[in-house]
């Protein structure tokens, strides 16, 4: 009991102190340029002008005329200058904001690496200790700073991009929102001198800013915020009223070749859905590490491992019974979809006569659970 009681402490202590945090929104762009800066600024004009208390904690125009503009009008708290290397350089000043308490602060560039000395390592550790004193923050980071996605922004742009952030934190944003462009709406900009300074602007056309990389960056954008609104609506969404969501179960056995179809068709019907998926891998007695052959335990690894880089979560399971194995992981996971592959046999007579496909396709069937077999 008493164990009970201090769970329940520690969870009406978790929500006070969720609830003391202030409010994180971030602005995600598919490259520089689309006009993060901007929007948040006007945003702040928004907010300033419905009397909340807003402030421009920092603030980078890159020296872009229409958003130098709008910082008019706008609180900006000083930055702090810190000398390093014999240069004068500044950097955002976090004890300030905090000890000015602004219902909104405005950050940019969550990715920046601080200077040698900051308090900091990283601004986006500036962001959470902010968060943590009860200040609201809207900021902006690119697609290609997501810890992530970093291999794949490097195959798409041949840039092996050194400031990151991590996914926790992105997962942290209470809000994440898009700003979009077409490819040839960001060349234009660029073209037009709105991006970078005319003496950059061929190299730029000739590196980063190509269409083909462009819309590629583009869709990691797009997916990486139908990701995080999907979370919100499983997270904050009652289960009844929301929409429901893919989530893909491959079950294997150590059969390889069926292993690898069954995996490999998986993970195409994943990516299609941009949804979760798992592997799972029931091991009977028969199969236990000291009785089976080991050119199988070598393929189980290698399919384990395959999974793995297609971006499934591999579960093990040791059961005598494969039926309840899978319908446990059905249940704890809340999969939508289990995927099996092609029996040896015809399957009507496996559903006559084997009772694991019986009792699988019965249990499924109740809990609205759909069940495809793989060929």
């Amino acid at each position: 009991m008493d164990a009970e009681k201090e769970k329940n402490v520690k969870h009406f202590l978790d929500l006070i102190q969720k609830s003391r945090k202030g409010k994180f929104k971030v602005y995600i762009g598919m490259s520089a340029g689309v006009g993060k800066t901007f929007r948040m600024l006007q945003e702040a004009h928004t907010l300033m002008k419905k009397g909340i208390d807003v402030k421009i904690g920092y603030i980078e125009t890159h020296n872009r005329k229409e958003t130098h503009e709008l910082l008019d009008g706008l609180p900006v708290i000083p930055r702090r200058t810190i000398f390093y290397k014999g240069k004068e350089l500044e950097e955002m000043d976090v004890q300030a904001i905090i000890n000015l308490r602004p219902e909104i602060v405005i950050v940019d560039e969550l990715a920046h690496t601080n200077i040698e000395g900051s308090k900091n390592e990283k601004r986006w550790q500036d962001v959470l200790e902010i968060l943590e004193a009860g200040i609201n923050v809207i900021s902006a980071v690119n697609i290609q700073h997501i810890e992530s996605l970093n291999e794949n922004v490097k195959q798409i742009t041949n840039i092996d991009v050194q400031e990151r952030v991590p996914d926790n934190v992105l997962r942290l944003a209470d809000e994440v929102v898009n700003i979009d462009l077409t490819s040839d709406e960001l060349i234009s900009r660029l073209k037009e001198g709105k991006i970078y300074t005319e003496d950059k602007i061929q190299s730029a056309l000739n590196n980063f800013f190509k269409s083909e990389q462009i819309l590629q960056l583009r869709e990691l954008a797009l997916k990486e915020v139908a990701s995080q609104v999907v979370r919100k609506v499983e997270n904050e969404v009652p289960k009844n009223v929301a929409l429901k969501h893919e989530k893909l179960l491959a079950c294997i056995s150590s059969n390889d070749k069926t292993a690898k179809v069954v995996i490999r068709k998986t993970a195409r019907l994943a990516t299609y859905y941009n949804s979760k998926w798992f592997v799972l891998y029931v091991e009977m007695p028969k199969e236990s590490p000291d009785k089976i052959a080991l050119d199988k335990q070598r393929y189980l690894i290698n399919n384990y491992k395959l999974a793995i880089e297609l971006g499934a979560e591999v579960i093990k399971i040791k059961s005598k019974n494969i039926t309840d194995a899978i319908l446990e992981v059905v249940e704890q996971k809340q999969i939508t979809t289990v995927c099996i592959g092609k029996p040896h046999f015809s399957l009507f007579k496996v559903i006559l006569s084997t009772t694991i496909f019986r009792r699988l396709l019965n249990s499924l069937s109740l809990s609205n659970v759909d069940l495809v077999i793989l060929s």
